[in-house]
């Protein structure tokens, strides 16, 4: 059973994976082509328009912080990657409320749906790295560390 929230953000990683292929191609029009579809009723859908407009407005900020940790060349990551990491960056450093290791498993679990065979343990090392730096004070990662 998918909850509405995991729908939600596979929903936004579908409408950033949308933005990168059609440049041209508003916010506003890829979220309606998103709601147009029948399954998008079962998304949590405040959900989706705070993750995916935040990123999407965000994504050339957010590139900037996550292109150092990155062991290739920003351009040779799948297009499904690059939409997870920078959902996955928004709510990380914007929703304090929704503790880390959930939205590192949600970006787990949504590569492993629609990425490559192992994209998802690449998003994981980034993600982690991430975590620690958007919240270093977060008594979870303090824990682990």
């Amino acid at each position: 059973m998918i909850t509405p929230r995991r729908r939600a953000r596979q929903f936004v990683v579908q409408a950033l994976y949308q933005a990168q292929l059609n440049k041209e191609e508003s916010a506003n029009a890829i979220a309606a082509n998103m709601r147009s579809n029948d399954l998008f009723a079962k998304a949590d859908d405040a959900l989706f328009t705070q993750i995916f407009f935040g990123a999407f407005n965000n994504q050339r900020e957010y590139m900037q912080h996550i292109r150092p940790l990155l062991d290739r060349h920003e351009d040779e990551l799948s297009p499904v990657e690059r939409a997870v990491l920078l959902m996955a960056y928004f709510e990380l450093a914007q929703m304090p409320e929704t503790p880390y290791p959930v939205i590192i498993n949600e970006a787990i679990e949504i590569t492993k749906t629609y990425g490559g065979t192992d994209g998802y343990k690449f998003v994981n090392g980034i993600l982690d790295k991430l975590a620690s730096q958007l919240r270093p004070n977060d008594p979870k990662h303090a824990a682990q560390a």
